[in-house]
């Protein structure tokens, strides 16, 4: 039964913008030094006839969401815009009248066959992976979102419940969500602020002897800069997963210039995570890494709040690699691995008891993936694709109206801050720092809140 607050499309647009970095950042053994966003604007109307707009935006993430030793990356670059652009025309055919949750999730059933035949046509040795097609297809799947709030004047996050939604979340996952509505697992309003994670790359100077030329473009260069600029409390570290000597090297150098720094401003409270991005071979390397890491400096090991996808996405190749062992130490969240409830529950099968929420994941899946987290009472974060402007503040949007989800990490600023001074007047407590947190209560507005 149709709903008057259920939108049509009207027209989609889908447009491409480079970024560079002010920096290189390191991550699983990868380096970028640039990027592109993938900007979406879609027109809706609803039941009422009223229209409106809708935005999304999002890096594009090639390196991060399609690694690969036979397609280059360049070419998954161009696959995955194309796959952006067919995604686009996809939506932009949907003849009914829905609620965004219903039209994105009958129309991402098709995103296997469409990963497939653009692979194919581009003549690539393998298809688009289903987390690059998520990315690829996140800025779409937010600005579907974005517009039906915009048309029915109410935050995005408000219209999730029997009112506004023709199927509870049995349709979506299974029947032990029947009954529900993703209202029991959002909340009404943002949080007022939420810490912001810092990430401290591999290749990040922490003090002035690692910088051999400064940059001098006026932002922080070292540790100790950004944590006196920005009242930094939460720094998430890459670590290589294959080198234990340089991992744990890295946290406890990290732990003696926090400390001093910390100490200057007359904080005694901070905390880390570390991200290994899929290298570490097995769960031996985890424990044997906290173990060296609390023999080292215990107070550096008490810092560590969660451990981040140490070892591969492919859970299915690898049923042998449990992280019970490390979960029952630290939270142990799962992140490339996740794309979708069924991966969810296999992540949990093989121990991990965390779930790292994304934006670039797709709007409608990351609802769904953080009620079915809260309901298996599974530790909650969300990470970053290094988004700046308009894609941080739907990341943040995001994780200011998921209970428990207690920080959320945003390096755009780091590395690519140039899109973010387009938004920095309109809301500056999300893109001015000053005491480590992020002012999420300017999120408040129709649609996805800005």
């Amino acid at each position: 039964m149709t709903k008057s607050t259920d939108i049509r499309i009207v027209d989609v647009a889908c447009t491409f913008e480079a970024v560079a970095f002010r920096t290189p950042l390191k991550f699983g053994g990868r380096i970028t030094e640039n990027s592109t966003l993938i900007n979406v604007e879609i027109g809706v109307e609803n039941g009422r006839g009223v229209h409106a707009a809708g935005y999304g935006s999002m890096p594009l993430g090639n390196i991060w969401a399609w690694p690969s030793a036979t397609v280059s990356p360049d070419q998954a670059e161009a696959a995955m815009q194309e796959f952006a652009e067919r995604v686009a025309a996809l939506v932009d055919s949907y003849p009914e009248f829905g609620h965004p949750m219903d039209i994105m999730f009958q129309l991402s059933a098709e995103y296997h066959h469409l990963g497939r035949a653009v692979a194919s046509q581009m003549g690539l040795d393998e298809p688009i992976p289903e987390l690059a097609q998520l990315v690829a297809a996140s800025p779409i799947d937010a600005a579907v979102h974005d517009a039906f709030g915009r048309a029915n004047q109410v935050n995005s996050f408000n219209a999730l419940s029997a009112e506004y939604m023709a199927c509870d979340l049995a349709e979506y996952l299974d029947e032990q969500f029947a009954g529900e509505y993703l209202d029991a697992y959002t909340l009404r309003e943002p949080k007022p602020t939420l810490p912001l994670y810092h990430l401290v790359g591999a290749l990040d100077p922490l003090t002035d002897a690692d910088i051999e030329t400064r940059i001098d473009d006026g932002l922080p260069e070292t540790l100790p800069e950004w944590i006196a600029a920005d009242g930094l409390t939460h720094l998430k570290i890459k670590l290589n997963g294959d080198d234990l000597d340089w991992d744990v090297a890295r946290v406890l150098a990290i732990e003696a210039v926090a400390a001093q720094a910390q100490a200057d401003r007359g904080c005694n409270e901070w905390f880390y995570s570390t991200d290994f991005n899929e290298k570490c071979e097995n769960v031996e390397y985890v424990l044997a890494f906290l173990a060296k890491v609390r023999e080292g400096s215990g107070s550096a090991y008490e810092r560590i709040q969660y451990i981040e996808q140490p070892t591969s996405r492919d859970l299915k190749a690898h049923p042998d690699v449990k992280m019970h062992e490390a979960a029952a130490i630290k939270p142990v969240v799962i992140d490339e691995a996740l794309v979708d409830y069924d991966s969810l529950l296999l992540c949990r099968e093989q121990g991990y008891s965390g779930v790292a929420l994304k934006a670039c994941k797709g709007q409608t899946d990351s609802l769904l993936l953080a009620a079915a987290a809260q309901k298996f009472d599974m530790f909650l974060c969300v990470q970053d694709l290094t988004c700046p402007g308009l894609s941080f503040l739907h990341s943040a949007s995001l994780a200011a109206r998921v209970p428990g989800v207690q920080a959320i990490e945003g390096n755009g600023r780091q590395y690519c801050p140039g899109p973010n001074r387009a938004w920095a007047k309109q809301f500056p407590g999300m893109f001015n720092i000053t005491d480590g947190t992020v002012a999420t209560s300017e999120l408040a507005g129709i649609g996805l809140g800005f």
